[in-house]
């Protein structure tokens, strides 16, 4: 037997604040909270339906003294699915996002963000069906 990808923890300073923005970008509910912690999720897991087959990860959002000091070494990545990347980057950036350089230059198909605490994510291609017979477009 193996181990299973349960959940992604990010240190932060206000777990209510972005527990809240992560839900409105992906959809997702708050599944626990505690002081100084939030989880969310798509789905409340159990122990058996994380026995039996890899589950989507949850996120939780744990309170953290110090700041954020350099580039993230490990982020998230998301795609729209009902609308093009960048009518995605416009709705994040009304819930509170930033766009950021993290040195990426100015040829990439895709486009790199930071939630309000400054921890970055890319937004990638869109999944949202398109009008020709080509698949997703690429922005």
């Amino acid at each position: 037997m193996a181990s299973r990808f349960t959940e992604l923890v990010v240190d932060c300073h206000d777990p209510e604040r972005l527990a809240a923005f992560w839900c409105a970008v992906l959809d997702f509910t708050v599944i626990d909270r505690s002081e100084g912690k939030v989880e969310i999720g798509s789905w409340e897991p159990t122990a058996e339906e994380v026995r039996a087959r890899q589950m989507p990860p949850t996120l939780m959002f744990i309170r953290v003294s110090e700041g954020k000091a350099v580039k993230n070494r490990l982020h998230l990545d998301v795609s729209p699915i009902d609308r093009s990347t960048d009518d995605e980057v416009a709705r994040l950036l009304g819930l509170g996002a930033t766009t950021a350089d993290v040195g990426q230059g100015p040829d990439r198909s895709w486009v790199v963000m930071a939630d309000p605490e400054g921890n970055e994510f890319d937004v990638v291609r869109t999944l949202a069906p398109s009008d020709d017979s080509t698949g997703p477009e690429a922005r």
